[in-house]
């Protein structure tokens, strides 16, 4: 006896098949590659980009390496032959959790309550310092800079990036700016102390 369900099953799925490959194909159009590359908002001051002149790129990079150190970055890297310092810094920022956590609306030292439920009343008051509230659940905040001497120039860039106690990025932007350009630079060419 012949099984007669094969040839129905068959033009069920491949008309099944004809209708995804037909939007497969459709879809697969709309994954197309950028226009331009990514580029830092804002922009770096011109204050971060200053001539090399008759500096000698090790020297200024041993400078920019003191520099950073006395400001309390950490060197991360360093590459003589590119010319390539990158540092960075952390810090926690006490209060800075989410404003809409409940956790996070205690204060640093306490809280009165005084609440109900379930037809009773009830008060309390809670004393100590920190706890679970804002000593552990404060963001931390990661300042990165790149300096790199070459061809001719100095360029330094910097970002800073929050990230909330529970590790995901809060804020993240471009922090090139004048005053900690112009500071840097003071510092490399007074032989890398503040």
């Amino acid at each position: 006896m012949r099984l007669r369900l094969w040839p129905p099953v068959w033009k069920k799925v491949r008309g099944k098949a004809l209708v995804g490959g037909l939007a497969a194909l459709l879809l697969a159009g709309c994954q197309t590659t950028p226009s331009t590359l990514p580029v830092a908002e804002p922009r770096p001051e011109a204050a971060c980009t200053w001539p090399l002149g008759d500096q000698e790129p090790r020297a200024l990079l041993r400078a920019a390496v003191d520099a950073l150190e006395a400001e309390g970055f950490l060197i991360r890297h360093t590459d003589l032959a590119l010319g390539l310092v990158s540092a960075e810094r952390t810090r926690i920022l006490p209060g800075y959790g989410d404003r809409h956590d409940r956790w996070d609306r205690g204060g640093m030292f306490g809280g009165i309550g005084i609440g109900g439920g379930r037809g009773g009343v009830s008060s309390g008051v809670m004393i100590g310092f920190g706890g679970v509230g804002s000593l552990t659940r404060d963001a931390t905040q990661l300042e990165r800079v790149s300096l790199l001497a070459g061809d001719g120039e100095v360029r330094v860039s910097r970002d800073i990036q929050v990230i909330d106690w529970r590790g995901e990025l809060a804020e993240s932007r471009s922090a090139s700016s004048a005053d900690f350009c112009q500071r840097l630079r003071d510092a490399i060419e007074a032989g890398g102390r503040p």
